[in-house]
């Protein structure tokens, strides 16, 4: 991969010993100039200390730093949890000269065990010499948990002859089924914007991309999304034309990732689209879309490669909607299985068994009923899945 940077903006990884591999698993982000942030953050009741000062301190607004660690996720920690959060910003803000609430802090990994702080303590200051505007992939890296690649994209718009760019990071393959953010995902871009409006565009671009992927059902802890602008190009989301734009590349960048951390799922083989059209209502979509994508016996039959449309058809009836069976056609890429609720015959089981071998493909749910519709992004159930969070721990 070509190197990816985002100007005035820097970044960096470093071993700080929290990975007994010897891998990166702690990363950095830096801005050179103030900037302002805004985030999003897991609605799961057990959240992380980071997330709890994160959700705090980006009322401020104001945002030059971001520390993330992997292998521990610094969560059901008690007082001591916060106290270790504190300590990493502390660090932080101590190395760079900042002022401590204008350092973020994130962790993914395993919940329930302290955080080995004095190793992250002792890191920083070489983490803070390290930085340099290459070093996003370092970083990328860095927050790597089961994931096998690295998640960087980088996209760039234009807006009356002037440039502007968007970077964003993000990682995760397993405990995805977010709910307002995802995993751990990071934005640098040097658009101008206040705080308030970058979070409603932030919430706007969450919703279709990370918020639209399932891998396993769970929500995570640690779930964190944020975005941070520092003005740098000049160009204001005040300007005519640049909401329009910026959220047109956000949009770009945060679909791209979602589909990254799809692509790499824990044990996944294929990527799966599911699409519900013809529904009464935006959110009676959402609900089928999500109900069939979750489910361990239609994840299963794809793994298996097996075209077991009435395990979608049971997971379509008990989505909680008024619907008609009777009405319902279903699809896999553009070979239909099932018409009116019923099966359209032998002849069409092998052509859609040959779309069930490919890597990629779309399931589509057509319920008949009206003009809404939705889709969600999802994996397979494999073996090495199992096998992966059996002994995660380890």
């Amino acid at each position: 991969m070509t190197s990816i940077a985002c100007p005035g903006f820097q970044a960096a990884g470093v071993h700080a010993g929290l990975k007994n591999n010897g891998a990166k698993d702690l990363g950095l982000i830096f801005s050179d100039v103030p900037a302002h942030v805004a985030g999003v953050f897991t609605t799961n009741r057990v959240k992380a200390a980071p997330v709890l000062l994160d959700m705090e301190r980006v009322k401020t607004g104001r945002c030059r730093a971001i520390l993330v660690n992997s292998r521990n996720a610094n969560c059901c920690t008690g007082d001591r949890g916060m106290q270790d959060a504190l300590a990493m910003g502390r660090a932080v803000s101590e190395a760079l000269g900042l002022d401590e609430n204008d350092v973020l802090v994130a962790s993914t990994g395993v919940i329930g065990t302290p955080l080995p702080i004095e190793k992250i303590e002792s890191a920083v200051p070489d983490l803070a010499r390290s930085l340099t505007p290459q070093g996003f992939m370092d970083c990328s890296r860095a927050i790597m948990t089961t994931d096998t690649v690295p998640k960087l994209v980088h996209r760039q718009g234009a807006l009356d002859g002037k440039n502007f760019h968007v970077t964003g990071l993000a990682k995760g393959s397993g405990m995805i089924a977010p709910n307002m953010a995802t995993m751990l995902c990071f934005v640098c871009t040097d658009i101008q914007a206040e705080p308030v409006i970058l979070r409603s565009m932030l919430l706007k671009s969450v919703q279709n991309s990370l918020n639209s992927i399932i891998i396993d059902g769970d929500t995570s802890t640690n779930d964190t999304t944020l975005v941070l602008a520092n003005g740098l190009s000049g160009i204001s989301l005040a300007d005519s034309g640049c909401p329009q734009a910026f959220q047109t590349v956000l949009d770009e960048v945060l679909i791209t990732l979602a589909r990254e951390l799809v692509r790499d799922a824990e044990g996944a083989t294929k990527m799966v689209k599911v699409s519900v059209k013809g529904a009464m209502t935006p959110e009676d979509a959402r609900a089928v879309a999500e109900t069939v994508a979750n489910s361990p016996l239609v994840k299963t039959a794809i793994f298996g490669e097996d075209a077991n449309w009435g395990r979608i058809a049971a997971a379509t009836g008990r989505a909680g909607i008024l619907m008609d069976p009777g009405s319902l056609d279903i699809f896999f890429d553009d070979v239909q299985m099932v018409s009116n609720g019923l099966s359209c015959g032998a002849q069409t089981e092998s052509a859609a068994t040959a779309v069930l071998k490919q890597a990629e493909f779309s399931i589509t749910i057509d319920l008949n009923a009206g003009s809404e519709e939705a889709s969600v992004l999802t994996c397979d159930f494999s073996i090495d899945y199992v096998k992966i969070n059996a002994d995660y721990r380890s």
